[in-house]
């Protein structure tokens, strides 16, 4: 056999450098993946406030003037292994006729599900006694805040919400639709 034919042999020395660049590589691409994703989040967060949907609450029957209920949403962006926890609750106050609140039920301090309480007129969180008065402003406790609301619409007697938003404790708070009439697309 000739040694023109004859199979080489790796030294240490190079398989060593081989697995070294190896290495780095995949060091290199697990420190650029976050960096390419905080570069482009800002693009991916636009694209996700055009995505919000409008989700269906239920008839306007379903809420009696002057009451709050409970009512829930299947999450629009829902993923097969949420199970249960793609379903999300939130409060309906009914003002009037044509005139509504719709809350999330978490605390605007730790995130805590908040609780009505209609003897008292006061939605109440059990985590660390924050409390907000019927129109989610803060009424005492811990939380900076009032209760996040909801954008709502009512379209051929079925109440809509804006859903997507997923409400955090950076999201702003918000005000009545009294206060800011343009936040509501009642029809």
């Amino acid at each position: 056999m000739s040694s023109a034919t004859a199979p080489r042999k790796m030294s240490r020395r190079n398989m060593l450098m081989i697995f070294g660049i190896a290495l780095n590589a995949v060091a290199g691409v697990l420190f650029a993946v976050p960096v390419v994703g905080y570069i482009f989040g800002p693009a991916r967060r636009k694209e996700m406030k055009k995505e919000l949907a409008w989700i269906t609450l239920g008839p306007l029957t379903q809420f009696p003037e002057g009451q709050t209920r409970l009512a829930t949403y299947r999450n629009p962006f829902v993923r097969p292994w949420d199970g249960d926890t793609g379903n999300i609750p939130c409060w309906v106050r009914r003002i009037s006729a044509d005139k509504l609140q719709v809350f999330a039920i978490n605390c605007a301090h730790l995130g805590c599900p908040v609780r009505w309480y209609p003897q008292s007129g006061l939605f109440m969180c059990p985590c660390h006694g924050g409390a907000y008065y019927a129109d989610g402003s803060r009424a005492s406790g811990p939380p900076p805040r009032g209760l996040f609301e909801y954008d709502y619409k009512l379209e051929a007697g079925q109440l809509w919400i804006k859903a997507g938003q997923v409400p955090t404790l950076a999201s702003p708070p918000s005000q009545a639709c009294a206060d800011q009439p343009k936040r509501c697309a009642c029809a």
